[in-house]
C-alpha cells in the first residue's frame, strides 16, 4: 500500500519535472544534470550504512522512520524560486533514503525462491496500475494552472501521499530473526565498519554476483545518460526535438503504464519458467528499436517506443533482482544492496550529468551514447551462469 502511494507520488511530479526545472527555474541542461549528480551522489554515500543498519539492527526501523524525513524533503520543490532549492531538496530527500537498502533486502527476503519472478513482477504490476493515472493527472494540473503553479500543486499532493505512507509503513513485519537496538548517537561511527564489512562479503559470493554487479552499473550509466531529458526532448519548448503538446506527453506515459501493466504477470512466469539470463538478453533487444524510434520519433512513434521501453524495464530489473536474490544469503543481502547502490549511484550520477553537457551540445547525443554503453552489458550478460540452488 505505501508503495502505490509513493510510485503514484514520484510519477505525478515526474512527468513534467525537466521542463519545470528548465523553464520555470532557470535551469539549464547541463545545471539538471548538476541536480542529478549532486543528489545522486549524497544517496550513494549513505548506502554503507543504510545496508551494514539493515543487516545488524533490522529493516523495519529505517524504512518506516526515514520516509517521513523523505516526505518533508519535497517542501523545498513546493516552495522553490529557483532551481538552487530543488538541489538543497533533493539533497535531504536522497540522505533519508539511506532506507533503500533495507526496504530492498526486506523485499528480497520475503520471495520464496521459485516465485521470485513472479513476485517482482507482481510488484511492478501492483505500483504501475497505481502509477497509470498519475501522468493524466500531472497533465491537467499543468492544463488548468499552467505548469509552474501546476507542479506546485503536484509537490503538495506529493509530500501528503509520502507522510501517509510513512505511516503504513509502521505496521511492517521485521524479517531479520534478531535485530540489535540501535543507538543514534553511533550511527555515523558505524561508517568504517560498514564499508568495511560490505567489501569484504564479496569475497564469499560466487563469480556471477560479480558479472551481475557490472551489467547494473553499465546498465545504470547507460539509462542515466537520458533520464532526465525525455520530456526535455518530447515536450514542445525552447530545447524540444519533437514538440509534442504537454497533454499528449500525459497521454504517451500513461501508454508506457498500460504496457507494463498488460506484460507484468507474463514478464513473471517467463523468469521462472526460462531463467533469469535469458530475460536480460531479450530486455537490450527490445531497447535498442524503442530508443531509435524515440528519437526520430513523431506522436504515433511515441506510443510505441516509449511502452517498449517500459516492457524492457520490467523485464530488465525483474530478471535482474530475480538472480540477485538467488545468488546472495540473506544475512548478507542488506550489505551487498548496500555496495550495489553505493556504486550504481554513483554511475547514475556521472551519466545524469555527462547527458546534460552532452545534450547542449546536440540532443541526440544521449541517447545514442546509451545504446553504446548497452553493448558491453550484453556481453557480460552472456558470461552470467544461474545457480543449481537458488538462496532462500
Amino acid at each position: 500500500m505505501s508503495w502505490i502511494l509513493i510510485d503514484f507520488a514520484m510519477e505525478l511530479q515526474a512527468t513534467y519535472y525537466g521542463p519545470f526545472v528548465l523553464y520555470d527555474l532557470g535551469a539549464t541542461e547541463t545545471i539538471l544534470g548538476l541536480i542529478g549528480f549532486v543528489s545522486l551522489i549524497g544517496l550513494a554515500l549513505v548506502q554503507f550504512p543504510g545496508g551494514y543498519l539493515a543487516d545488524k539492527y533490522g529493516r523495519r526501523w529505517l524504512i518506516s522512520t526515514l520516509t517521513f524525513g523523505v516526505a518533508l524533503s519535497y517542501i523545498f520543490y513546493m516552495l522553490a524560486p529557483s532551481w538552487h532549492w530543488i538541489l538543497v531538496g533533493a539533497l535531504f530527500g536522497n540522505f533519508c533514503s539511506f532506507y533503500m537498502p533495507a526496504l530492498e533486502a526486506m523485499l528480497a527476503d520475503s520471495m520464496p525462491s521459485e516465485r521470485r519472478g513472479m513476485g517482482f513482477s507482481i510488484i511492478s504490476l501492483i505500483t504501475k496500475v497505481a502509477t497509470t493515472p498519475a501522468p493524466i493527472f500531472a497533465g491537467l494540473l499543468v492544463t488548468v494552472f499552467a505548469r509552474a503553479n501546476g507542479m506546485r500543486i503536484a509537490y503538495v499532493i506529493v509530500t501528503i501521499l509520502f507522510l501517509i505512507a510513512a505511516t503504513l509503513r509502521v505496521k511492517l513485519k521485521e524479517t531479520v530473526a534478531q535485530p540489535g537496538k540501535i543507538r543514534f548517537r553511533d550511527l555515523w561511527n558505524f561508517y568504517p565498519r560498514a564499508f568495511k564489512e560490505s567489501v569484504s562479503v564479496w569475497k564469499t559470493l560466487p563469480r556471477s554476483m560479480f558479472y551481475l554487479f557490472f551489467v547494473n552499473l553499465t546498465v545504470t550509466f547507460a539509462i542515466s545518460l537520458s533520464l532526465l531529458y525525455y520530456a526535455v526532448y518530447a515536450i514542445e519548448g525552447s530545447r524540444s526535438v519533437l514538440f509534442i503538446s504537454e497533454f499528449d506527453w500525459a497521454l504517451v506515459s500513461t501508454a508506457i503504464f498500460v504496457a507494463m501493466i498488460v506484460t507484468a504477470i507474463p514478464i513473471g512466469k517467463f523468469i521462472d519458467k526460462i531463467g533469469r539470463k535469458i530475460p536480460l538478453l531479450v530486455s537490450y533487444v527490445i531497447l535498442f528499436p524503442a530508443v531509435l524510434l524515440f528519437v526520430y520519433g513523431d506522436l504515433f512513434r511515441l506510443f510505441i517506443a516509449l511502452p517498449l521501453i517500459g516492457i524492457g524495464d520490467v523485464l530488465f530489473f525483474s530478471a535482474l533482482a530475480s538472480l540477485q536474490a538467488d545468488l546472495v544469503p540473506l544475512e548478507k543481502r542488506g550489505k551487498v544492496i548496500g555496495l550495489t547502490n553505493f556504486t550504481t549511484f554513483i554511475i547514475a550520477a556521472i551519466g545524469q550529468l555527462i547527458g546534460g553537457i552532452l545534450y547542449e551540445r546536440a540532443p541526440q547525443l544521449p541517447f545514442f551514447l546509451m545504446l553504446v554503453f548497452i553493448v558491453p552489458s550484453l556481453i557480460i550478460t552472456l558470461r552470467l551462469y544461474e545457480p543449481k540452488r537458488r538462496e532462500e
